[in-house]
């Protein structure tokens, strides 16, 4: 009897599977995990018309709900994640920012101890390994070159749990700190960069793997200097992040992304800050101050935007009705991509039997209508 109070069966939907979209679909959810069959008799959630889809999984996101995943405290910190989860987002890997080195250390022990609790897939250090020509909205004061050593002490503070590191590799010790990335498991990223065309092949051929938020912080793609962009989107071996709220890119950007590195190589993120489901206002993005106007973060000083106030929902939403990708690519590179490069696609990322019953309802028109994660519902439907 045990075993039936936990079972959960949801028919009627569009399923989207690794193989293809199943109409009148069923999803079988034993516990915290998806199950391959279930008896006839199992009483089941009726959700026609609405798509079943794998949980959201987010690579780079710096907070939301009003708290920053990098200066607050452990509950500042999953208050976060729960705003997330509410938008469908069942995977997190945290993002830093710029900040003092004893700063990072200290931060990255507070956010491998909630990975290690199951509430974190990981962490990505965004800086202070980048370009002051693109920094964006860090700190320049902070800004240090890539010393393997410095590196090396940022991977070993997250005690196995650094996911990605974000460097401008052009940079003195980026090669080498590439390598060094490479060689323990974690993702270099090339972002925040002002290297050329030549100086980004190097670094992928040394080990760079993700293209940090595509576009933003890095030169323009020129015809006679086609700079990071044209390796980027070019080169098999890189999957590009792209922020898609209809601020960071236009949308002929986004489809000549997806049309050069196809569904495969794109990763949605949200790069999004504490603002992200809490509103317009005046907020902290490390040791800066940020305006959020109409949904839109920008520096106070300056102008320059300073992540965004997006959640997955909303990207995938934008990118099926607007952008008009196929679903199951979106599919692909809201969930399934971002879980392969953090190394959890065992786990999440698709609705297969034996993977953590993850998922998102959305109506007909993509909104977020349920969200389960671990086979409970953090959103009923």
């Amino acid at each position: 009897m045990a075993g039936r109070a936990a079972r959960k069966v949801l028919s009627g939907a569009r399923v989207v599977l690794p193989t293809g979209t199943v109409e009148n679909g069923r999803v079988i959810i034993e516990g915290t995990r998806i199950a391959g069959a279930a008896p006839a008799d199992t009483p089941a959630l009726d959700l026609s018309g609405h798509w079943i889809v794998p949980g959201f999984v987010d690579m780079h996101v710096h907070g939301g709900g009003g708290a920053s995943f990098t200066s607050g405290t452990a509950e500042d910190v999953l208050k976060g994640v729960q705003t997330h989860r509410e938008h469908g987002t069942t995977t997190i890997a945290a993002s830093t920012v710029t900040g003092e080195m004893d700063v990072l250390t200290r931060q990255a022990a507070l956010l491998s101890e909630l990975v290690q609790q199951g509430d974190l897939a990981g962490i990505h250090f965004e800086g202070p390994f980048i370009s002051p020509c693109r920094k964006g909205a860090h700190s320049e004061d902070l800004l240090r070159d890539p010393d393997p050593a410095e590196v090396r002490k940022l991977i070993d503070a997250a005690h196995g749990t650094a996911k990605m590191v974000t460097l401008a590799t052009e940079l003195p010790g980026g090669i080498d700190s590439v390598r060094l990335l490479a060689e323990h498991g974690v993702i270099a990223a090339i972002g925040h960069t002002d290297a050329t065309y030549e100086q980004t092949v190097e670094a992928i051929d040394a080990g760079a793997t993700v293209a940090t938020h595509l576009y933003n912080a890095m030169p323009a793609l020129g015809h006679r200097t086609p700079g990071p962009i044209a390796a980027l989107l070019e080169d098999e071996r890189v999957t590009v992040e792209l922020i898609n709220d209809g601020t960071h890119l236009h949308p002929a950007a986004l489809e000549l992304a997806y049309h050069r590195a196809g569904s495969a190589r794109v990763a949605f993120i949200t790069d999004a800050m504490d603002a992200a489901g809490f509103g317009d206002g005046t907020y902290l993005l490390g040791p800066l101050e940020v305006e959020v106007r109409d949904g839109v973060a920008r520096l106070a000083e300056g102008g320059s935007i300073a992540g965004s106030t997006l959640t997955l929902d909303t990207a995938f939403k934008r990118a099926v009705t607007i952008d008009r990708l196929p679903v199951e690519d979106v599919v692909r590179s809201v969930s399934a991509n971002p879980a392969r490069l953090l190394g959890v696609d065992d786990r999440v990322g698709s609705l297969e039997p034996g993977k953590d019953a993850d998922l998102v309802v959305l109506d007909a028109d993509f909104t977020l209508k349920g969200v389960m994660r671990k086979g409970a519902w953090v959103i009923e439907p």
